[in-house]
């Protein structure tokens, strides 16, 4: 299902990342552009693919004060992106921030709150003072999310099942770490595959260099697409 794949653009430059673009179409899968991209190609990439007529992931996970990341969900839906997102540990009133800056706009960017990093586990929260379970702290921040109004979280799909339950069917679970049968998990912590993801209740699967990095990157994702239909 071309509508559930998102592929993220993890190019260091904007060369690289429109010669990988050339043979989709908007109708193969969605793109994420993340912070190498974005830093290195700036936001006319961002609009650029827009006008191609692809939906555009911009995933910079804005954390700052709320002033600031609600100037930053404008200009992000000023480019016509399809989804943006900002870290749910930003607390509340720079969730609230984000969410009002968006009202305005007639056909706003669906806005989600990054939980916690798939490349993280429990211990490596502990190291940064949450005395929470990797589990536990997804929940609290998901229902955090779900409370200051934004359209859902990112999370692993280990936790999809569990916050499709608690959240609800119109609760956007975006699920980063997964990885097709046989690939490499690299730094990833917490993965599955597309049809184990779905199956747990993710709505969108972001997969980055299992298809980028490929000899024939579209191969893979019509095979992608192909298993979640």
């Amino acid at each position: 299902m071309a509508e559930m794949l998102i592929v993220a653009l993890d190019f260091p430059t904007e060369q690289s990342a429109l010669h990988f673009i050339e043979p989709l179409s908007p109708q193969d899968c969605i793109l994420k552009v993340g912070l190498q991209l974005y830093v290195a190609a700036g936001p006319s990439f961002v609009k650029t693919i827009v006008d191609k007529g692809f939906k555009v992931f911009l995933d910079l996970k804005f954390h700052d004060i709320p002033n600031t990341v609600a100037g930053a969900c404008k200009s992000a839906a000023d480019l016509g992106v399809w989804m943006t997102n900002v870290h749910a540990s930003g607390g509340p009133l720079m969730l609230e921030a984000a969410v009002n800056a968006l009202k305005t706009y007639d056909k706003p960017p669906i806005l989600i709150g990054v939980t916690v990093l798939t490349s993280m586990n429990s211990l490596q929260l502990e190291a940064t003072g949450v005395d929470r379970s990797a589990n536990s702290q997804v929940r609290h921040l998901a229902l955090l999310s779900s409370k200051s109004g934004l359209d859902g979280v990112v999370c692993s799909a280990m936790e999809a099942e569990m916050l499709r339950k608690e959240q609800g069917a119109d609760f956007v679970l975006v699920t980063p770490g997964i990885r097709p049968e046989g690939a490499d998990a690299e730094d990833q912590q917490r993965i599955m595959t597309p049809i184990q993801a779905k199956r747990a209740g993710s709505s969108f699967l972001v997969i980055g260099r299992p298809v980028t990095g490929a000899a024939d990157p579209l191969s893979v994702i019509r095979s992608i697409n192909q298993s979640l239909s």
